[in-house]
């Protein structure tokens, strides 16, 4: 019994311990920007103010691309994105969009190489957004969602790993989702459906980080979605103002933020199977990254519990 109480106070100890660690770190929302960031160049090098996702919708989809140093896999991802989106656009002229890739504050010469479909497709379809320091693909994708027009917005991986012409099956799953309560609905791209060949080819390490990783999400954070952090997920532009508000992890885990923060406020959301190819040159180095995936899932929910953070009314940005 005396082992048993001990034991029992040394459990209550580590989780207050843990509890305070969290609140203490706890960094709070950040929406300001750079003065450089609020701008994008046209195409013939003239600076214009980026518009702000609380205006109306202008376009009917945005599509944000984070990108840190990839110089070398962006062409071909945006090659087929843009490809695909003009085609569309040809068959059906009312279909209007936009694309921004958000440097987000690379070494490279991933500005330059955005900056060429600039160039090719006009600044009205194509716009850089370069951060002045890295703020980790969360804080890309949130700063590149905030600058957007779009009716509905795609965040998609610089890389291409899934095939664009899915984002109709991503768009077949918003649609079906009703009611959408004030327009607010989210639809996630899912390689869930792939977990049995990729546990195959993976080393029993790797499967159990993926599944300790998963336990963590689905213990302290988000239920009932298989594949949190599928780099392919559609929002209204509503759901964007939404989570994106209230968003604190800037890194590898803020796709499992987001879907936590979407279902504290009870926003829908669908989950839909995508084709999904892995490419070199990956910026997670798997033990560590999943180390501190890990532990940004424990801080999220400690940290909602505590009240160090809350969920936000989607205020503007500076």
């Amino acid at each position: 019994n005396a082992n048993l109480i001990l034991e029992l106070c040394l459990g209550a100890a580590l989780y207050l311990s843990l509890l305070v660690i969290a609140h203490l770190t706890a960094g709070m929302v950040d929406l300001t920007r750079h003065e450089k960031e609020k701008y994008f160049l046209t195409a013939t090098g003239e600076k214009r103010l980026f518009p702000s996702l609380h205006d109306p919708h202008s376009r009917e989809l945005s599509v944000v691309v984070p990108a840190y140093n990839e110089e070398l896999r962006l062409p071909a991802m945006m090659d087929e994105a843009m490809e695909y989106l003009e085609n569309r656009q040809k068959q059906n002229p009312s279909f209007t969009y936009e694309v921004i890739v958000v440097d987000d504050g690379s070494k490279d010469k991933t500005t330059e190489v955005a900056l060429r479909y600039t160039t090719k497709y006009s600044a009205d379809k194509v716009r850089v957004l370069t951060l002045v320091k890295n703020r980790g693909k969360g804080g890309a994708v949130r700063m590149g969602t905030l600058s957007s027009r779009g009716k509905v917005i795609l965040m998609a991986d610089a890389d291409g790993a899934t095939k664009f012409s899915d984002i109709e099956k991503v768009e077949a799953g918003l649609n079906d989702l009703n009611p959408k309560p004030e327009n607010m609905a989210i639809s996630c791209g899912s390689r869930a459906h792939l977990e049995k060949d990729s546990v195959a080819q993976r080393s029993l390490f790797r499967t159990f980080l993926m599944y300790g990783f998963h336990f963590l999400v689905w213990f302290f954070c988000v239920k009932g979605i298989k594949d949190t952090q599928c780099g392919f997920k559609l929002f209204t532009r509503e759901a964007a103002l939404k989570t994106f508000s209230s968003l604190h992890v800037e890194r590898w885990a803020f796709d499992v933020e987001l879907l936590y923060i979407a279902q504290c406020f009870k926003i829908p959301i669908a989950e839909v199977a995508v084709n999904w190819t892995e490419i070199e040159g990956s910026k997670l180095v798997p033990f560590w990254s999943w180390l501190q995936m890990g532990r940004d899932l424990v801080f999220i929910r400690l940290r909602y519990i505590t009240g160090a953070w809350k969920l936000q009314s989607s205020h503007k940005t500076d």
